[in-house]
């Protein structure tokens, strides 16, 4: 186990960030996130670079969350940078197994930018899909968390291909065991009456229902879709750990307008104004 202390992050450093910061990471970009208010020290190559989908998976918390937020998989920290940037009455532990890009979150810890936040974020180096008593002693304890947030690899191994020398290829691919583990641990970590938000490819609703059946209720199903008449590429599935409530279809969002590339006025709202999706927590 290790858990990076933020005042012992690597100090951040002032140099043409052209300069390589080390042998695994060989260049690193600073990206504004919802404005201004968060930026992101990510790899320009050989690993996820983050997007939208962190972008809306922190917009997804309502306004009205409270307590402790874990983003399982959490890579260099961009939703739960964003998130911690929203609402001001969270904290926010970023769990990620990849010590190259957790570093990545620590320096972004450090940036001024980050300042208003920052010391509501926690970072914790350990494997999601280990076994319990594994978990627990790398620190990912049983209801340690009054919300989690995650953005899973979006791919099954064995229909997809991947590198297997590209460290993006991680971030991108679950292996044999599907999305079980990811929601087992979300289940054991989350305390009764808590919740879990997905960001995930639309076509997957079905694995994640069934991985949530006797864990989660009310769960809430809200598709993405790229422009208005289009099928829907990702949903945002919001639930509640032992809850049984029913689950609802809701409208969604659409990212793009009709005709060419621009974002519609709701996308630019979240993504650039830091403005959530107006969701409201269930029981």
């Amino acid at each position: 186990m290790r858990v990076w202390n933020t005042n012992c992050a690597r100090k951040m450093d002032t140099r043409d960030m052209s300069e390589p910061l080390d042998a695994e990471t060989p260049d690193i970009t600073h990206d504004a996130f919802l404005g201004g208010r968060v930026y992101v020290h990510q790899p320009k190559h050989g690993r996820h670079r983050a997007g939208l989908d962190a972008v809306y998976l922190a917009a997804a918390l309502p306004e009205s969350v409270t307590g402790n937020v874990v983003d399982l998989g959490s890579g260099v920290g961009t939703a739960g940078f964003c998130a911690a940037a929203r609402l001001s009455d969270i904290s926010v532990t970023l769990v990620e197994i990849d010590p190259t890009v957790l570093a990545l979150a620590a320096d972004g810890l450090k940036d001024p930018h980050n300042a208003a936040f920052a010391d509501r974020i926690s970072l914790l180096e350990a494997d999601i899909t280990a076994k319990g008593s594994a978990r627990h002693a790398a620190g990912l304890k049983p209801s340690m968390a009054d919300h989690v947030i995650m953005n899973p690899p979006y791919y099954e191994a064995d229909r997809f291909r991947a590198s297997p020398k590209s460290a993006r290829a991680g971030a991108h691919m679950l292996d044999e065991r599907g999305l079980e583990p990811w929601i087992k641990t979300a289940t054991d970590i989350i305390r009764d009456g808590g919740s879990l938000t997905v960001i995930f490819r639309a076509d997957g609703l079905q694995e994640l229902l069934n991985a949530f059946k006797g864990r989660f209720g009310s769960i809430d199903v809200i598709p993405l879709r790229p422009r208005p008449n289009a099928a829907a590429t990702r949903i945002l599935i919001r639930a509640t750990r032992a809850s049984k409530g029913p689950l609802r279809l809701l409208p969604g969002f659409v990212l793009h307008e009709e005709n060419g590339s621009d974002f519609t006025a709701q996308s630019i709202a979240v993504m650039r104004n830091g403005e959530g999706l107006g969701l409201t927590s269930r029981r």
